[in-house]
């Protein structure tokens, strides 16, 4: 397992935890909208576990606020990690992949991509986007045996909640994610799609609590 984020101690948590239980782990601290820095986490896997069989596509930021408010650097945020992230940790691994018998690639949707809700304009705009370039991929790719899956959550318990700058937009986020459920329910989604059979590809599914109503 190669794990890859900006905060390296978060990352050097999980790599201990992954050796004590008799596996083996590797952390990069990699921030992705940096080309050099994803280059180096995929050069890591391939150094020290010899080819990349799944990468797991999971950064992004929910700054969410009201269209009017113009918080237009938050916007350019959520632009360069939500949507450039994709090319750059998706489509760089999948290149080096190419060799390879057969590959899986994951990408985590938010829900929003395809429920667009007041305060989340833009947010909604760049998974639209990651749903778009995702489904491309899969056209593109698929003669290359490289499966693609998208993976829409709903309320899971991260901390994307709190990445807002608006005070009233956090209130209500907090009290929508009353409901959450733990992040280990999108994990077993991934190991289902994981587990498959070469020739069986999962295009997408979506995961949230039972009692979220959209």
């Amino acid at each position: 397992m190669v794990l890859g984020a900006r905060r390296s101690d978060r990352i050097d948590a999980v790599v201990r935890e992954v050796s004590a239980s008799g596996g083996k782990a590797i952390g990069l601290a990699t921030d992705v909208t940096k080309r050099a820095e994803v280059e180096a986490l995929i050069q890591g896997a391939v150094e020290g576990f010899g080819r990349v069989d799944v990468l797991i596509n999971n950064a992004g930021i929910m700054p969410i606020a009201p269209i009017e408010a113009l918080k237009v650097d938050e916007w350019d945020r959520q632009i360069d990690v939500n949507i450039k992230d994709f090319y750059m940790a998706l489509l760089l691994p999948c290149l080096t992949c190419r060799s390879r018998r057969a590959a899986t690639s994951s990408t985590w949707l938010r829900f929003s991509d395809q429920n667009v809700r007041p305060r989340r304009t833009v947010y909604c705009a760049t998974k639209a986007a990651v749903r778009a370039l995702t489904e491309g991929l899969r056209m593109e790719l698929h003669s290359q045996n490289i499966r693609c899956t998208m993976i829409s959550p709903g309320a899971i318990a991260t901390e994307l909640s709190e990445s807002s700058s608006d005070e009233a937009t956090r209130k209500n986020l907090r009290e929508f994610m009353k409901m959450a459920i733990p992040a280990s329910a999108i994990a077993r989604a991934i190991a289902y799609t994981i587990e498959q059979p070469a020739e069986v590809e999962v295009d997408e599914m979506v995961i949230r609590p039972t009692v979220q109503d959209f």
